[in-house]
């Protein structure tokens, strides 16, 4: 499982950056949507694949029990879905207003506009 979860990170990552290189905006939004995803599968993943108990602290238990769950990760992933979701909200209306004003969605013509 963890072999499988390995490689679909790193192809997550391989095409998030190949389309974060592109010149494109629209494929910079993409990549920027499979880079958040990767890094969260990235967490999920090194906290350990649980399936068996939540991560509950029983009455009178210090800790949870052995095998659980580690809640953190868990955390810290509801949080990143929730900054990635503004992230790439605020990226999708900056690359609109720069196709209305420039006329195009390649960055290369983008930048020679300034000039």
């Amino acid at each position: 499982m963890f072999v499988v979860m390995a490689l679909l990170i790193g192809t997550l990552y391989a095409a998030a950056f190949y389309l974060l290189l592109a010149r494109s905006t629209v494929k910079l939004i993409f990549g920027l949507l499979l880079l958040g995803h990767a890094a969260n599968l990235l967490i999920f993943s090194a906290a350990g694949l649980v399936r068996a108990n939540p991560g509950i602290v029983p009455r009178g238990a210090e800790r949870p029990l052995p095998g659980s769950a580690d809640p953190i990760p868990q955390a810290l992933i509801l949080t990143a879905i929730v900054i990635s979701f503004a992230v790439l909200a605020f990226a999708a209306v900056l690359v609109k207003r720069a196709y209305l004003e420039c006329g195009t969605d390649d960055l290369e013509a983008m930048r020679t506009d300034e000039l």
